[in-house]
């Protein structure tokens, strides 16, 4: 991939995924902010974890764009987890986080990639799965029963969501290099590029539509244009690279927009009432369920796969049955194993972060100051605020 996907790739992480995560009206220098932090130390531990894996030679760890788009996508997964939980963690916490995340991510996608020969271009399983139920189960066990007290945070204002849309329209228009990084040159990488492309135009339209049908008097939620309008770059992330054709790429994405616009509008509360889970942003909507239809699409394209369909580009698509060492279906097989040793990892590292966060020397925020930048960031106008608060009180009195 030359230099330019690589810049779009960086793009994506630090930018799209700062801003839109800047919704919260008073958490927004911690929400980009962190995400500059989190996404600067990951690059770094995971060129490291991922080097040892992959291209450890000699004694020395061999780096180049390949290795830095790679640990983007590894600083993407630990943004995702971090949506799950934001406004009710510290930096040192986070940190933590990160230093743990990294590490299973690069034992997963060497278990699924390396070992298991399984194809997920685009992180379907890799990052998205993976980060959002990593996250998920992170935030269940940081549980906090008394968040009620700063629910009056936890909105948005007219400035943060716009903030947020334009982290939206960040992310819409770099996916397609975004899933096509890492993918050989050629038709592979164009096929890529394209059905991310397809997709992401159809799980926006089904999201416009959907959100107008399930809201009241039939305005639209900008929380559900913000997040599941992405939903169709998650959803090819795996089989983006194979024949899914335009055709299949517009379906998958009108499913995984109505998908993600139907958990936003129902199953978030269900989430939180039912199961204890407090997903800031919705994380298991853009990226825990479409990323499982990705996985479970990727297995349904791979078991199509033939000689005749892919021609001399079955080689770099699926070496493996390109050879005669496995059959389409046995290639679909692993791959829906990849999706379950994915899920263990990040259940099981999701649980083991949120024990490990839980420790008191971390210094966790009180449930009441949740969702709060002054208490990590030194915020412009808030001494004035606070001197000329009573005196603001004393004079409404004064004139009534």
């Amino acid at each position: 991939m030359p230099p330019a996907g690589f810049q779009d790739v960086q793009a994506m992480v630090f930018v799209g995924f700062g801003l839109l995560m800047a919704f919260l009206q008073r958490y927004g220098f911690s929400s980009v902010g962190f995400t500059f932090l989190l996404a600067a130390f990951a690059l770094q531990w995971s060129t490291l974890v991922q080097g040892f894996f992959h291209s450890f030679h000699g004694g020395h760890i061999h780096v180049g764009i390949e290795s830095m788009i790679n640990a983007d996508f590894c600083a993407a997964a630990v943004l995702i987890s971090f949506g799950a939980i934001l406004g009710k963690t510290g930096p040192a916490q986070l940190l933590l986080m990160a230093l743990l995340e990294v590490v299973l991510f690069g034992v997963n996608e060497f278990v699924l990639l390396s070992l298991l020969g399984v194809k997920d271009a685009g992180g379907s399983m890799t990052i998205h799965t993976f980060g959002a139920y990593f996250g998920l189960v992170l935030s269940r066990v940081l549980y906090r029963p008394q968040l009620e007290k700063s629910k009056h945070r936890q909105g948005s204002v007219y400035h943060s969501d716009l903030f947020a849309m334009i982290g939206t329209i960040f992310l819409w228009i770099f996916w397609p290099s975004f899933n096509s990084a890492p993918t050989t040159l050629g038709d592979g990488q164009q096929r890529t590029a394209l059905n991310t492309y397809y997709s992401l135009t159809a799980s926006t339209l089904s999201t416009f539509a959907l959100s107008a049908l399930v809201g009241g008097d039939g305005r639209l939620d900008m929380v559900h244009i913000q997040n599941a309008a992405l939903a169709g770059g998650v959803v090819v992330g795996t089989s983006a690279e194979m024949m899914l054709t335009p055709f299949g790429a517009l379906v998958a994405g009108f499913l995984a927009g109505t998908v993600s616009t139907l958990g936003y509008k129902f199953f978030t509360p269900t989430l939180e009432s039912k199961f204890k889970v407090q997903d800031t942003c919705g994380v298991h909507n853009l990226h825990g369920m479409p990323g499982v239809l990705g996985a479970l699409l990727g297995v349904l394209v791979a078991g199509l796969a033939t000689h005749e369909a892919y021609g001399d580009g079955l080689e770099s698509v699926f070496p493996l049955v390109a050879e005669g060492q496995r059959s389409a279906t046995s290639q679909a097989v692993y791959q829906l194993f990849g999706l379950f040793v994915t899920l263990t990892f990040a259940s099981v590292g999701g649980g083991l972060g949120g024990l490990l966060l839980r420790l008191p020397f971390l210094g966790s925020l009180p449930d009441s100051q949740c969702y709060e930048d002054q208490i990590y960031w030194e915020v412009p106008g808030e001494h004035e605020e606070e001197a000329q608060g009573p005196l603001r009180v004393e004079e409404r009195d004064t004139q009534a």
